[in-house]
């Protein structure tokens, strides 16, 4: 029986329960920052991130997130990210996809615990098979199995998955084993100097590597410098992701065009 924090009997919420306030001890909103195409000079993708009403950062506003809101907020979330992109027309941009993190504990059965995304979608006319849920590497998982079911369900909606923070976590390559996603996004931390250190360019170009084998689109993290830019290039690396493109925008889609 896979492991659950949440109690008995399990009662799914909605896309209007999600979307209550009084869900929640809290407010918050989202930036959003852009995953640039290089080769097509266009987003690729925005990922949402989470922040508060008052401009507080992600870390404080997960330092609100506990055992008894967990699920509340994972589902919140969802429902707030698709609303704000569907105001600020991402759907109009061509091919762009939005990108959603998502807590693998704070999901309980994937196919009930996605009905909120579904209905989002629907309700804001965004197109679902542009959704994509990117799990972090650098949440330590409680049921490995879990977390397969919930791709393979993702995947049966037609949703993208996407592996966040490679190389920064618990599992490594063995999550990637169990589990092949669509993305997969490599942690900052390889991307630093890449251009002027060997070590991290071999260990970049044997990710890269594993990805075209396994047909992984692969996107760089954290890129700050036009000569990282250009060695993940010159390895084939066109998907790419930093402040040398945009920060996060708050409540807007920067490079939108």
């Amino acid at each position: 029986m896979t492991e659950t924090i949440f109690a008995q009997p399990f009662e799914p919420v909605g896309c209007q329960s999600c979307r209550d306030k009084t869900q929640l001890p809290f407010e918050f909103t989202m930036a959003f920052q852009p995953i640039m195409d290089l080769e097509r000079d266009r987003p690729f993708a925005y990922e949402a991130l989470v922040r508060g009403i008052n401009g507080e950062p992600a870390g404080t506003v997960l330092s609100w997130v506990d055992d008894a809101n967990r699920y509340r907020f994972d589902q919140a979330c969802r429902v707030k990210a698709i609303e704000l992109a569907s105001r600020l027309g991402l759907a109009a941009l061509p091919e762009c996809r939005l990108s959603i993190n998502f807590l693998p504990n704070a999901v309980y059965r994937a196919e009930t615990c996605i009905r909120a995304t579904m209905e989002a979608a629907q309700e804001f006319d965004f197109p679902h098979n542009r959704i994509m849920f990117e799990v972090t590497e650098g949440e330590q998982l409680r049921n490995g199995a879990h977390l397969k079911s919930i791709f393979n369900e993702y995947r049966r909606q037609g949703l993208i998955t996407a592996i966040d923070d490679f190389g920064a976590g618990y599992a490594g390559l063995n999550m990637l084993a169990q589990f092949q996603p669509h993305v997969l996004k490599i942690d900052m931390e390889l991307i630093r100097n890449l251009n002027d250190d060997p070590v991290r360019q071999a260990i970049v170009a044997g990710i890269a590597l594993v990805c075209q084998k396994l047909s992984i689109d692969i996107v760089a993290e954290g890129v700050e410098t036009s000569a990282e830019s250009a060695y993940l290039r010159s390895m084939g690396i066109q998907y790419q992701q930093g402040y040398l493109f945009a920060k996060p925008g708050w409540e807007t889609l920067p490079l939108a065009r």
